[in-house]
């Protein structure tokens, strides 16, 4: 059976006694983004969601500590610890443990990744810098930060309230 007979027949078109292994199964959408997932939180959950509404199947890779270092702080949790934290998230089908920080295009279509999301936190250089290849590919798309929520803000708060002598209960 070929195309145009597949799509007549499923818009109602012309009828077809054909099996259902003569009609080919729609391709997932696979969505990949990268992640660093320190102090896993509520804005995480949003990005995830986000990313998540892309397509079918979403992929995260858990970025390792020694590349997250090239452009922000050393994870206060372990690699292994986010990993197992992502894992659990229901909005994820897949994790990749230590993916590249700049994802060739040989990367993305040997895992047939659609889409690649991040955060629209990024300044244009480091957006080209380390998303160069998805840009190029015109599979790039950009997500609203979460505002009021972020790992530093956390620490921040946790800083702040140990220095008032919230955590000593003496």
């Amino acid at each position: 059976m070929n195309t145009f007979t597949i799509l007549l027949t499923c818009i109602g078109l012309i009828s077809n006694s054909a099996s259902a292994s003569d009609v080919q199964e729609k391709k997932p959408i696979r969505v990949y983004a990268d992640i660093v997932g320190d102090l896993f939180h509520a804005g995480h959950i949003e990005f995830i969601k986000k990313a998540r509404a892309f397509g079918d199947y979403l992929i995260i890779g858990v970025i390792a500590d020694e590349n997250v270092e090239e452009y922000k702080r050393t994870p206060i949790l372990t690699l292994d610890e986010r990993v197992k934290i992502i894992s659990a998230c229901r909005f994820v089908d897949e994790v990749i443990v230590a993916p590249p920080l700049r994802p060739s295009q040989e990367w993305l279509k040997e895992r047939n990744i659609d889409y690649v999301v991040h955060g629209d936190d990024f300044s244009p250089e480091l957006l080209r810098d380390q998303y160069g290849s998805s840009l190029d590919l015109g599979i790039f798309r950009a997500v609203p930060y979460t505002k009021g929520i972020s790992t530093s803000n956390i620490i921040d708060r946790i800083v702040e309230r140990y220095k008032k002598g919230e955590f000593s209960k003496e």
